[in-house]
């Protein structure tokens, strides 16, 4: 069995489902966090050298394509109002975050770190109202958790412009908020119902907009074909 297999197996052992979505319910059972998250950063800075060493089997899917500006969700502009700094960074250099093993281990540590301390739970459950973005401090929707993500590794001096809050389509049809890593080595996804950092083309979600890496206050269409490139085949 190949590592990557035995990590997901052991991952799946230890984690319980977390369920976020932008509308549907959402929850959190997960046994014995400390352990939780030692387990996953053990399991994450083992998998960092095949990771960094080798070309992901999806090659040619490494990033994402995207389109043209397309409209900002509600939230993260009534989120902008409050934070104006975090919505009005520019970017002259826009290049993906060079992948090291270090980089990588922050990663994984922000990810668990975040998906073991917040407990998930919908804005009208927190908030009253359907949509709000906010830093979580004990309790958010999925969105805040990419918030979360999001501010611990600027924290650790990466670029804001290699860290995008997504939005996605789940299979079900759901909405659904994720952090977006734009590395070198491809495009990685930090996501509360996933304990596992995968590449973006390795999810089973729709892609459809994420921030601009120029303008973290602006938003772009991303042109996700990857189901209509399978049904080619």
């Amino acid at each position: 069995m190949s590592l990557i297999a035995v990590s997901k197996f052991a991952l799946r052992k230890k984690v319980s489902v977390i369920f976020c979505s932008l509308t549907g319910k959402d929850t959190m059972t997960i046994k014995n966090k400390k352990t939780l998250a030692k387990a996953i950063l053990i399991l994450g800075a083992a998998l960092g050298s095949a990771l960094i060493s080798t070309q992901a089997s999806f090659a040619g899917s490494l990033h994402m394509r995207t389109g043209k500006v397309t409209s900002q969700p509600i939230g993260h502009y009534e989120f902008c109002k409050i934070y104006n700094k975090e919505c009005n960074v520019r970017a002259s250099n826009t290049s993906p975050t060079k992948l090291t093993r270090k980089r990588w281990s922050e990663i994984i540590e922000a990810n668990a770190y975040a998906n073991t301390q917040i407990r998930a739970v919908t804005d009208e459950q927190l908030y009253g109202v359907v949509e709000k973005w906010a830093f979580p401090k004990t309790a958010g929707d999925c969105e805040d958790f990419a918030l979360l993500k999001r501010h611990l590794l600027v924290s650790k001096g990466w670029p804001e412009s290699s860290l995008l809050i997504t939005v996605v389509r789940q299979k079900n049809g759901d909405g659904h908020a994720v952090l977006t890593v734009r590395t070198d080595r491809g495009d990685y996804i930090l996501d509360n119902l996933e304990d596992r950092v995968e590449p973006w083309a390795n999810t089973q979600y729709t892609f459809l907009k994420r921030q601009m890496p120029a303008h973290s206050g602006r938003w772009e269409d991303i042109l996700d074909t990857r189901n209509l490139t399978a049904a080619l085949k």
